[in-house]
């Protein structure tokens, strides 16, 4: 019976320092909140990716319990990193990986945009829509 001799070599062992660390932007595509990894680099340059409260640049270097704010306008969406994946997750996955700890008021602005853009129809985009039309009706119906 062989044993299993594993022994913690140099190159094992940054092996093991490449998991626990990663480029923010690599993670951000990693996580699927960026369809590609140049998308993600573009936001951590127009400023809009922050870590620890100061903007980040691409290559900056997160580690596991680090938080990150993505700002989305209107909304600052802010993640809690639990590991550091080796490369693109499926999307079941990413609620191992990272803890969405966006603050309620944030997730409540966005549902008030949401109901705005519904209820909010720009003049002149063609005509009404059957359901529009309706509502218009009734509403003209209801003042004569």
């Amino acid at each position: 019976m062989k044993k299993n001799n594993t022994k913690l070599t140099i190159p094992n062992f940054l092996f093991l320092i490449r998991i626990m660390e990663m480029r923010i932007d690599k993670y951000l595509w990693a996580m699927r909140l960026y369809k590609t990894r140049s998308l993600a680099s573009d936001e951590c340059k127009r400023g809009r990716i922050f870590l620890a409260g100061t903007a980040a640049k691409p290559s900056r270097i997160i580690h596991i319990g680090d938080e990150i704010q993505v700002k989305r306008p209107p909304i600052l969406y802010s993640y809690k990193i639990l590991q550091i994946p080796t490369g693109r997750i499926g999307a079941k996955l990413v609620a191992e990986y990272m803890q969405n700890i966006t603050t309620p008021d944030q997730l409540q602005l966005l549902e008030v945009v949401k109901i705005d853009k519904e209820n909010n129809r720009m003049r002149g985009m063609g005509r009404p829509t059957k359901k529009e039309r309706r509502n218009l009706e009734d509403f003209s119906m209801s003042y004569s």
